[in-house]
């Protein structure tokens, strides 16, 4: 219980923070993702056809785009968390484990209301019905956060330990676009090379979102658990990896 009072604390230190207490505040962490989604839907809708893989534009970008967003918005604010909050860590109650886990359910929480907008806006507009399988969906979502919560872990201790990585990290997660299955479906990798993709586990993720959303009669493919596995797997090295790169953060 003590320790999420203090991941609690953080959340709203860090909403404050980044956003201030005037204006729209904290409404940034959904409003940010949102405009970002509804701009793609939009610039989609006038440059493709009306479906795209057999269902509407405004549902396939949504799906795909959202979890492209939430791996790339967890990533960008863990690094830098350990340096923005040297403060804090006087205080013997907080341990940095407790900066990068309220900073990743910052994101979340932003990212999930704003993808629930964003459905919201196109259910009014007829463009989208009600998920097929709500269980799907949901283990779809939560496992991409996971794993986008360990790879970020990873690359912001990797960030301490060498400067380097801080730098090509963008760079990396432009890579990770063409790879994240976010545009396209794994249906149309050819089925002697869509093992190969899968073992990349952000489109196993993508996939479980898409068959949540759009049933049974839209073809995916993917392996349940292997997100989840992947993104405990990044945790602990990311941990271990803390456990040996805090020398080098100045506290003093």
């Amino acid at each position: 219980m003590k320790q999420f009072r203090i991941i609690g604390a953080l959340m709203m230190r860090e909403m404050v923070t980044r956003y201030g207490r005037e204006g729209l505040g904290f409404l940034w962490v959904v409003g940010e993702p949102l405009m970002f989604c509804l701009g793609v839907i939009v610039m989609w809708t006038f440059l493709k056809p009306a479906y795209e893989h057999g269902v509407r534009v405004g549902p396939f970008v949504m799906t795909g785009y959202m979890c492209l967003l939430l791996l790339r918005h967890l990533i960008a604010h863990s690094l830098g968390a350990i340096q923005a909050n040297i403060g804090l860590l006087h205080h013997r109650q907080v341990r940095i484990v407790h900066v990068y886990f309220a900073r990743g359910l910052v994101e979340f929480m932003g990212t999930t209301t704003a993808f629930v907008a964003v459905y919201a806006i196109l259910f009014a507009l007829g463009q989208v019905s009600l998920p097929k399988d709500v269980l799907i969906l949901y283990w779809g979502w939560i496992s991409l956060a996971w794993f986008s919560f360990g790879l970020a872990l990873v690359l912001s201790v990797l960030a301490v330990r060498f400067e380097v990585v801080e730098r090509v990290t963008q760079l990396f997660t432009y890579i990770l676009i063409p790879l994240s299955g976010a545009f396209f479906t794994v249906s149309v990798v050819p089925p002697r090379y869509r093992e190969m993709f899968l073992l990349v586990p952000m489109p196993n993720a993508v996939e479980m979102v898409r068959a949540g959303f759009f049933g049974e009669f839209f073809e995916t493919y993917y392996h349940a658990m292997y997100p989840i596995v992947a993104g405990t797997v990044l945790v602990v090295v990311g941990l271990l990896i803390l456990s040996t790169a805090i020398k080098y953060v100045d506290v003093e």
